[in-house]
């Protein structure tokens, strides 16, 4: 199972960095990434990275604020999120079952998801 964390409170134009290691085996795949979801909406992308070369795709939501890495030593994907805004608010949940190539996912339909990480920014 994957495990997010790292969420909390933080003020609008604050920062917080999630990771993400799965419980119990390493990254296999080829791509992991980052979802959200807003209370009351369904969960939409918001990064993913491909876990061999590192290349990164971010949404345009949260292009120029938000950065995928990875650590293969840790076997831990991280999402750090700059200059926080209000409607960044949501849990964030990490995946690691994405296909080739590295895209846009917000057509991705699950595999199992873990348990997320609550985010919220006052403003």
């Amino acid at each position: 199972q994957l495990q997010a964390c790292g969420g909390g409170l933080v003020q609008a134009g604050g920062s917080l960095t999630l990771s993400c290691t799965p419980s119990g085996r390493t990254f296999s795949g080829y791509g992991m990434g980052w979802f959200r979801q807003h209370p009351g909406k369904e969960r939409v992308f918001v990064a993913a990275i491909s876990w061999r070369l590192g290349l990164k795709y971010h949404a345009d939501s949260v292009k120029g604020r938000f950065t995928i890495s990875r650590d293969g030593a840790k076997n831990t994907i991280y999402l750090k999120m700059n200059n926080l805004k209000s409607e960044d608010t949501a849990v964030y949940y990490c995946q690691d079952d994405l296909s080739y190539p590295l895209r846009d996912y917000s057509d991705y339909v699950g595999g199992s998801w873990g348990q997320g990480t609550q985010v919220t920014v006052s403003s």
